[in-house]
C-alpha cells in the first residue's frame, strides 16, 4: 500500500481508501514512517470517513490499517492550505511534496 500512496503522490491523484471500515477519499501529501515504526501518510481528506460525518481535512493516516487502497481518476488539489514540508510526525520521510 506505501506504494499506492506514493503513485498517488507523485501524480496528483486522489486515493480512494477503505479505512477503519469506511471509505474516505484523500489526497496524499507525505508519505513516511513515525519513529515508532508505522507506515503513515499525511493526507487532506477529501470527503468519507466515519459515520459521524467528518469533516474535510488533514489526518495522518496509518497505512496498515488500511484495508483497500485505489488510485482515482480525479486530480487532486495540492498543497492544500497549511501544507508545511518536513512534517514533524514522520521521522522518515518517503516521499512528500
Amino acid at each position: 500500500m506505501i506504494e499506492t500512496a506514493t503513485a498517488a503522490l507523485r501524480s496528483r491523484r486522489t486515493l480512494e481508501l477503505r479505512y477503519e471500515d469506511y471509505v474516505r477519499v484523500v489526497e496524499v501529501h507525505a508519505v513516511g514512517w513515525t519513529k515508532s515504526g508505522h507506515s503513515v501518510m499525511r493526507v487532506w481528506q477529501v470527503r468519507g470517513g466515519g459515520g459521524r460525518n467528518e469533516r474535510p481535512g488533514w489526518k495522518l493516516l496509518k497505512i496498515s490499517e488500511a484495508n483497500e487502497a485505489v488510485l482515482t481518476n480525479d486530480f487532486a488539489d495540492v498543497p492544500r492550505r497549511g501544507y508545511k514540508r518536513s512534517d514533524a510526525a514522520l521521522d522518515r520521510i518517503i516521499c512528500e511534496l
